[in-house]
């Protein structure tokens, strides 16, 4: 059954335009102004054709695949016209060895500043986190109880307003780790401002606020998207406003160089925030980026490189005392290589339950990370104030919980054997006294009132089993669980690595805890092997996870039951939800491609999610036309079709991009007659006209000025349509096409005709008719699950 038949079965009219819906009097007298900006109210722009179903009295109109913010695909592939290829055809080797300098310079200035914001972030953190929590000890050493909660309180309340502030009213796309947004960038998603500089100013500072602050969050995800805003603002390919117009920038006007840039800036990211050069390089490779190559790999490596050479130097610096707090552990955050690890059968059994149950309650946490951001999603739509309302009362209830539990606890009397003093005075260390006496601990307070950093390095610590208490443990892990749930998604910079790696951590101590009679395994072992299981539950990565895991702690001898916890965990929790980072994917709306195909598209081929009608444009094409297919639609590629007496039979020249037309359009190089006129157009345009501007500056359709009787002239579109796009047959399997869509990097799919004597082109395929939303609207006989 063919899908016109279909829709009139199921009492449906397809509307492929949007002044079809005026036409049809679909919206009972509105006008489509007032259509888009009921839409817009609901965050939705858009994208696909609507499906409008009809009642005897009313006409639903039911978005298609609609997305939480305006989307545009890059441009990954290489756009072969005349102009590129007489380009190339002029380019001479010194210009070829400028342009390889010159990505190797920006693969060392991505790793300088990636490293110099990593290191600005944690001497930061470390220093006015250092002194709310030294106000806070001073009080209660003193026994002002109600004054060391109101100063711990009311710090953390100004820092979280502070960073929600910026959040809300400066860079809404700073808000949560970025991890996901640099992830569907490198599938070929451009979302709006989620690499502008404001995003990168209110991703550092509002971090460094928002890690200060108490929050269950950490540093490391906005890192991720900071290298890769870093990398993204260098690769804009120069500015005339500010008088960055050196010819070299040039050759980095184009998606596919900045696409490689930032996952230069991604990797450096990594390695920033943890210290692990090897590690970035793999997550890069694993997790962010969609394409790869060897030539890629090294640049990134190199990257890595630089940023753990900027900090070693720095943290070297440092050790000096010159950095207030920050400055202890040098590359290596949580050194547990003292340990013995040596394990047997028993501890084997111990690994795989702790794998399991790490899957377990890593998949839970997703699913309620999930629940969280769609309720916050409703919050947060509400404006400014109901943001930094939200951040308050979150800000509030961890400064409850951080002071308030301890005091559940039992005063420890300090270890006899110590190397250290205890209880801990004037610094961060294991023994907090807080409300103890002299020559007793505190062990709940030892961990939450600490920053994130030093509470993973309290857990990790080797050769302290009886350190802290059965039910502290239990305490602080059904604590940082919830909180680390409920922080995510507020109006804050914030990472989940943190908050999974304190959790796992926590768990994996109290674990060691319970097996202490069966196991060898020191309890800061288990704990490094609680936090990966807990990660690979959660994240899904497993070697990325791994490298980054054994760099953190400087303990090659563990690596074979890192591996076996990773495995088992992601193994576990895949057979209950995706990994969350694919899940907050899902909620923000971004159409990212999957590296595999639906297993439902075997049983359709491209031309079921084809929707028209299809604009195409003759080769020789009146400026009216153009002009008026630019404004009735929003579609960035045309068909160019030549016909007689420019071809022998009708043929498919190849496609022709909006941005392209718009230059041409604003250069008025017309004709009165219907006439070739490429040459004179190779002549006075250059290939770097048509490169792709930085973001927000590219020509817009309300900078053409056409007089009347321009629009009667013609323009010749051979010399920029790109004459080699990809086609596929129309009755190619769609999953092999969304494979084939998403190994390639394109941005449109050309579907030609299977016999001969129609239409050289049947369709355009774009990544929005790869969605399952719309393909499922399409094809309603279809099940999801088969």
């Amino acid at each position: 059954m063919d899908r016109e038949n279909m829709d009139q079965e199921n009492n449906v009219n397809r509307i492929d335009d949007v002044d079809d819906i005026e036409n049809e009097g679909l919206l009972d007298g509105k006008g489509i102004d007032r259509y888009w900006s009921e839409v817009s109210d609901k965050n939705m722009t858009y994208t696909e054709p609507l499906l409008v179903k009809r009642t005897n009295t009313t006409s639903q109109i039911a978005i298609v695949g609609a997305n939480v913010c305006p989307i545009e695909s890059l441009d990954y592939e290489i756009i072969e016209n005349e102009l590129f290829k007489q380009d190339w055809r002029s380019r001479k080797k010194v210009q070829i060895f400028q342009y390889v300098l010159l990505k190797w310079a920006f693969a060392l200035l991505i790793g300088l500043g990636t490293g110099l914001v990593g290191f600005f972030n944690n001497i930061a953190v470390e220093n006015i986190s250092g002194f709310k929590l030294l106000l806070t000890s001073d009080l209660m050493s003193k026994h002002k109880y109600f004054k060391a909660f109101a100063a711990y309180a009311g710090c953390n309340v100004v820092l979280a307003v502070a960073a929600a502030a910026l959040c809300a009213f400066i860079a809404p796309a700073a808000a949560g780790s970025g991890i996901p947004e640099v992830k569907a960038y490198l599938n070929g998603i451009d979302a709006y401002s989620i690499l502008a500089p404001s995003t990168l100013f209110v991703k550092i500072f509002g971090s460094i606020l928002g890690v200060s602050a108490g929050f269950v969050v950490g540093k490391e995800g906005p890192m991720v998207h900071t290298g890769a805003c870093i990398a993204n603002l260098l690769g804009q390919g120069g500015s005339r406003k500010y008088h960055l117009t050196w010819s070299w920038l040039r050759y980095f006007k184009n998606d596919r160089d900045r696409r490689d840039m930032i996952t230069c800036g991604a990797a450096a990211g990594v390695a920033a925030a943890f210290r692990a050069p090897v590690g970035g390089v793999l997550f890069a490779l694993e997790e962010a980026a969609s394409w790869w190559r060897s030539a890629l790999l090294w640049r990134t490596f190199f990257t890595t490189a630089v940023v753990a050479i900027v900090l070693r130097a720095f943290i070297q610096y440092c050790n000096t005392g010159k950095c207030g707090l920050f400055g202890e552990g040098g590359l290596i955050m949580y050194d547990v290589s003292s340990a013995k690890a040596t394990y047997s059968g028993s501890d084997i059994l111990a690994v795989i339950f702790l794998g399991t149950i790490g899957g377990i309650l890593g998949s839970i946490y997703n699913y309620f990370v999930d629940k969280v951001l769609r309720t916050y999603s409703i919050i947060n739509e509400r404006g400014a104030a109901y943001k930094i309302l939200l951040v308050i009362i979150i800000s509030s209830l961890t400064s409850c919980c951080s002071f308030g539990l301890p005091w559940f606890a039992k005063c420890i009397a300090c270890p006899t054997d110590l190397t250290v003093s205890c209880p801990t005075v004037g610094d961060s260390g294991n023994y907090k006294s807080f409300q103890c006496s002299s020559g007793y601990y505190n062990d709940l307070a030892s961990l939450f009132l600490n920053t994130n950093d030093d509470a993973i390095r309290n857990l990790f610590s080797t050769s302290t089993t009886k350190e802290f208490h059965i039910s502290s443990l239990f305490i602080f892990f059904g604590a940082v669980y919830c909180l680390g749930i409920i922080t995510y998604g507020i109006a804050i910079p914030s990472g989940l690595f943190i908050p999974v790696i304190l959790a796992g951590a926590c768990y994996g101590r109290l674990v060691g805890r319970l097996f202490e009679s069966m196991s060898t395994l020191d309890t800061g072992l288990f704990a490094l092997l609680g936090a990966a299981s807990f990660l690979g539950g959660t994240m899904r990565m497993t070697v990325s996870l791994c490298i980054i895991l054994l760099e953190l702690t400087n303990d090659l001898q563990l690596l074979p039951l890192v591996m076996l916890v990773l495995l088992i965990s992601k193994t576990v929790a895949d057979n209950f939800n995706k990994g969350v980072y694919d899940q907050i994917l899902k909620i923000k709306g971004l159409p990212y491609m999957e590296a595999h195909a639906e297993p439902y598209m075997r049983h359709l081929v491209a031309r079921d999610v084809i929707t028209g009608p299809l604009v195409t444009f003759y080769g020789i094409e009146k400026v009216g036309n153009i002009l008026h297919a630019l404004k009735t639609t929003g579609h960035n590629g045309f068909p160019v079709i030549d016909e007689p007496p420019f071809s022998g039979a009708p043929e498919l020249c190849g496609i022709v991009l909006r941005s392209h037309l718009l230059v041409l359009l604003k250069g008025k190089n017309f004709s009165r007659d219907r006439v070739i006129t490429g040459d004179d157009i190779l002549q006075r345009f250059a290939a770097f006209d048509f490169a792709k501007a930085g973001s927000g500056k590219g020509i817009k359709l309300e900078d053409i000025d056409i007089e009347e009787e321009e629009m009667e002239m013609y323009v010749d579109l051979h010399p920029i349509t790109n004459s080699s796009p990809y086609t596929v047959v129309e009755t190619m399997s769609l999953a092999k096409a969304a494979i084939l869509f998403r190994q390639l990097g394109l941005r449109h799919m050309c579907v030609v005709p299977k016999s001969q004597g129609r239409p050289p082109i049947v369709g355009i395929l774009t990544r929005h008719d790869f969605m399952p939303e719309h393909v499922l609207g399409l094809n309603p006989h279809v099940m999801p699950d088969k």
